[in-house]
């Protein structure tokens, strides 16, 4: 395998969450009704920092909570130790709000399918949109962004890598 090749660094990723923060707000005419649900694990932290930007755009919190889709993967027989997470919704819930879920790399699209399934049982948003730092193809379902951060062509066999300070120590994101 080759070595990494870092195709995002800390700038550019700070860059490209701004840009997602307002194409967001763009879309939906400011910030209210709006609901941003990181996906476990480092798409919470992008969700956080991207409610933070919309904050302090439009000088009104943004509700970020966190979804983990575990359970509702459709590869559990393959992968059966999968460490769950905590499910956090915001007071006031997802009925009749606008969701962005919010997760690092796009790939198949089964992972935002189990997202879809896990909201459905949460509650009935208005809409659902979905924002990524990394859209890599390769979909395997009839699923596709609304807000990216990188359009990265890549190989099935590659791999694509997000690190984030908050998880990883250092914000960057390599291939493969």
């Amino acid at each position: 395998m080759a070595d990494p090749r870092i195709v995002l660094d800390s700038g550019d990723i700070a860059r490209a969450l701004t840009r997602i923060s307002h194409e967001i707000l763009e879309r939906n005419k400011g910030a209210a009704d709006l609901v941003l649900l990181g996906l476990h694990t480092r798409g919470v932290p992008l969700a956080r920092r991207i409610g933070e930007r919309i904050t302090s755009v439009e000088g009104v919190a943004v509700a970020v909570g966190e979804l983990d889709v575990t359970m509702y993967r459709d590869d559990l027989r393959k992968q059966p130790t999968r460490r769950s997470h905590k499910t956090e919704i915001p007071p006031g819930g997802i009925d009749d709000k606008v969701v962005v879920l919010v997760d690092d790399v796009l790939f198949s699209g089964r992972t935002i399918r189990a997202a879809l399934d896990a909201l459905a049982d949460l509650g009935r948003p208005s809409a659902v949109r979905l924002a990524v730092l990394v859209d890599r193809g390769h979909r395997e379902l009839p699923i596709r962004a609304d807000h990216v951060g990188k359009n990265l062509p890549s190989a099935r066999s590659e791999r694509v890598s997000v690190r984030l300070a908050e998880v990883d120590e250092i914000d960057e994101v390599t291939i493969a």
